[in-house]
């Protein structure tokens, strides 16, 4: 009897460390506390699916075989995860337990402090003392092994690489914002991309958090006006000739013609994201942890308040046109 009662207390522990590995706090604002919730609106119910399902979807997106949507997020999020973590989840899943409150609660302020902080990407990149090092102009002796951005010797290949990059990105909602470069500059992606890329026109996974209707409730920045907005010219073929705006441009001549009497197209704001700007990475562009090659002496104008995570770039977009 008293072997048994050792062997269920051994088990009970082991269960709980189980447990206590593989908290749960991390997914209870997508999915609520008891997982009664469709994450952003999109996922099942999690609360709903049996043990048996729950493992097969974690398991599914860890080997990036299982999802829609959410498929790049989640992919992130159960990436670290064991077997044994994956189980002990869906145990606690499916005996309503949810989230302790406290951890919820922890992981929730954990998240917001990380949205409130803004990094300046460029601190360390304008640092005067790095210029001044840099600063070829001061030199009295300037080698080869300085120019460039190689900075070794022009004679030799051994020492040329590329800078070892840190994959360690946090996950997406974990993850101080970028100061915008420049007024309007793309905002930088600051979290892991791990499972969201490459990007298609059928598979967009950063509209999961990105979208305006759900992005303030995540955390995320959204998605701005300027990208529901079609700015290219209305263009017809009409009676042998092409029309752009409602101006011939002489195709019919054997050439393009001049288009200079077009000023500005005329704005076409939709309710959906226009997509010539479906592919997100083109500008905004994931940063790697390594030292930049060279030391930055550019200064923004006008990058104050509201200017280093905001925009107001569709009210400017006819600036310089008009």
């Amino acid at each position: 009897m008293t072997k048994v009662i050792k062997v269920m207390a051994l088990g009970s522990l082991l269960a709980a460390s189980a447990l206590y590995g593989a908290s749960t706090a991390a997914c209870a604002g997508c999915h609520g506390q008891h997982f009664e919730k469709k994450a952003m609106g999109k996922s099942k119910i999690v609360k709903d699916m049996s043990k048996a399902d729950i493992l097969v979807a974690l398991k599914g997106y860890k080997a990036g075989t299982y999802g829609g949507a959410m498929k790049g997020l989640m992919k992130g999020q159960v990436a670290s995860l064991s077997d044994a973590d994956m189980k002990a989840i869906a145990d606690m899943i499916k005996g309503g337990a949810g989230s302790p409150t406290d951890k919820a609660t922890a992981h929730a302020a954990a998240a917001a402090v990380a949205q409130a902080k803004v990094i300046d990407i460029n601190a360390k990149v304008c640092d005067p003392a790095r210029i001044k090092k840099e600063d070829l102009g001061n030199k009295k002796v300037v080698d080869e092994t300085v120019l460039g951005l190689r900075k070794t010797s022009l004679f030799q290949e051994k020492n040329v690489k590329p800078a070892q990059v840190k994959e360690d990105r946090p996950a997406p909602g974990a993850a101080p914002r970028f100061e915008r470069a420049y007024v309007n500059a793309p905002p930088m992606i600051p979290h892991s991309v791990e499972g969201l890329l490459p990007i298609t026109k059928d598979n967009n996974q950063c509209l999961g958090c990105h979208m305006p209707d759900v992005a303030k409730s995540v955390g995320a920045t959204p998605i701005p006006p300027s990208h529901f907005t079609n700015y290219r010219p209305t263009t017809v073929l009409k009676n042998g000739e092409l029309v752009k705006e409602g101006h011939k441009i002489g195709i019919a001549k054997g050439d393009m013609g001049n288009v200079g009497d077009i000023k500005l197209a005329k704005v076409k704001k939709l309710n959906h994201l226009y997509q010539g700007r479906f592919n997100c990475s083109q500008c905004h562009a994931p940063q790697a942890n390594v030292k930049t090659a060279v030391a930055n002496t550019f200064k923004p104008d006008g990058l104050t308040g509201e200017f280093k995570t905001g925009s107001n770039l569709v009210n400017m977009m006819d600036e310089g046109v008009k």
